[in-house]
C-alpha cells in the first residue's frame, strides 16, 4: 500500500497557544511541555482521514524523540489514523527540510503518494526531490516557529 506522510505541528496540531515560549526568552522546555494541550486542526485531521481510505498514514514530525509518548497519546486521543511515527532524534538540530527529506528518502521504497507539511522550505525540498507535496496553510506561520524549524533545527 502507498503511504501518505503528514507532519503534526501546524498540520493537525494547533501550536499557536504555545508559541509565546519562543517569542521572549525561548523556552524549549515550555514549548514542548505544552504540546499535549494542542487543539486539533480540523482541516488537517479531515485530510488525514480522507487519505487514510487510500493510503497508509505515516507521521513525520520535527518534535524531539523524547516527546514520543506525549505525541503518540495525542494522536490516539484525537483518533487520527496511522501508528508509524518518525521523530527527530534527540540532539539532531539539522534544519527541518534536511531532517525530513532524509526520512522521506528512507520511506520512498513504499511509494510516497502524498506529503503534507506546514513548512514551505520543507515542501520545496520535498518537491525538488520528486515527492508529491502539499503545503498545509490553514493557520498563519509564525516567524519564531519558522526560525525554530529551519535555523535552529528544534521542531
Amino acid at each position: 500500500m502507498s503511504i501518505a506522510v503528514f507532519d503534526i505541528d501546524g498540520v493537525v496540531a494547533d501550536v499557536r497557544h504555545r508559541l509565546h515560549h519562543l517569542h521572549s526568552h525561548r523556552s524549549w522546555a515550555g514549548f514542548f511541555r505544552d504540546a499535549d494541550d494542542d487543539p486539533l486542526l480540523d482541516e488537517g485531521a479531515r485530510l488525514a482521514l480522507e487519505l487514510a481510505g487510500r493510503h497508509e498514514i505515516i507521521w513525520l514530525t520535527g518534535r524531539p524523540e523524547w516527546l514520543r509518548e506525549v505525541t503518540e497519546g495525542w494522536l490516539r486521543r484525537h483518533e487520527l489514523p496511522g501508528t508509524e511515527l518518525h521523530m527527530r532524534p534527540d540532539g539532531d538540530y539539522r534544519p527541518a527540510h534536511s531532517f525530513k527529506l532524509t526520512v522521506l528518502h528512507r520511506l520512498a521504497p513504499r511509494e510516497v503518494a502524498a506529503f503534507v507539511d506546514d513548512d514551505a522550505e520543507v515542501i520545496a525540498a520535498a518537491t525538488a526531490a520528486g515527492f508529491p507535496a502539499a503545503l498545509a496553510d490553514w493557520i498563519p506561520r509564525d516567524a519564531a516557529l519558522r526560525e525554530a524549524q529551519e535555523r535552529l533545527g528544534r521542531t
